[in-house]
């Protein structure tokens, strides 16, 4: 029953150069599938900066292909990679979505969204050695140190989901609802979803001068409540 999460579709262009190319580099030295994985992982959770000031709308932008070839995605973008890069070395991935209660997230984007539930958040189902494992490569290492998070590492057997708590012990994450796991992107239910949960929040983006600047902004929150 994998042969599906195994095939490219349309957002995990896994048959694509740029994500062959980005797996085939990452992978090199593993033999296992989890080996693979864990290298996978790592490759995408810190080579693909998280940012969630730019999230574009259109389906193209929504393409494992065109991600990775911004170098950067918020957590759905960046599960699509991982979902993408998995496929291409033959390791079976779903894409999977839950409405999270982010503790931690800045007062800007805060503002931005007027919530910190983050809806249809993504992350990956994977398939090693006969089960699915659950994994998150949405923060990469820097974004973590800066927000004083324990980043998530990935051992290719146990479940790699975000952590409660920080490491001062303040709410980190709450898992509110499981939408369960998808082939590839249900792009209108997220469509739909930005528009009748965040309302007129969903245009209100940051100038183009601001973006790309979700680290210095958690780093800066963090020094000031310290």
């Amino acid at each position: 029953m994998q042969e599906e999460y195994l095939k490219p579709t349309e957002f995990i262009d896994s048959e694509t150069s740029v994500v062959k190319a980005f797996a085939e580099e990452a992978v090199k030295g593993a033999g296992t599938d989890v080996e693979k994985s864990i290298k996978l992982y790592y490759a995408v959770r810190d080579g693909i900066y998280y940012d969630p000031y730019r999230i574009e709308t259109t389906r193209e932008s929504f393409k494992a292909s065109i991600i990775l070839a911004k170098g950067y995605g918020y957590c759905v973008g960046k599960a699509v990679v991982l979902a993408a890069v998995c496929r291409a070395q033959g390791i079976a991935s779903r894409l999977h979505f839950a409405d999270i209660r982010n503790h931690l997230t800045t007062e800007r984007l805060k503002k931005i969204m007027q919530t910190d539930i983050f809806s249809y958040h993504g992350y990956n189902d994977l398939f090693l050695e006969g089960r699915w494992v659950k994994v998150t490569p949405t923060f990469n290492k820097s974004l973590c140190e800066r927000f004083g998070v324990k980043s998530l590492e990935f051992d290719g057997i146990n479940d790699a989901v975000f952590h409660p708590f920080d490491m001062e012990g303040r709410r980190h994450m709450e898992y509110i609802t499981d939408h369960g796991s998808f082939a590839d992107v249900p792009y209108e239910k997220i469509m739909e979803t930005f528009i009748t949960f965040y309302g007129a929040s969903a245009n209100n983006k940051p100038a183009a001068s601001e973006a790309g600047s979700f680290e210095q902004e958690a780093e800066k929150e963090r020094n000031c409540k310290g």
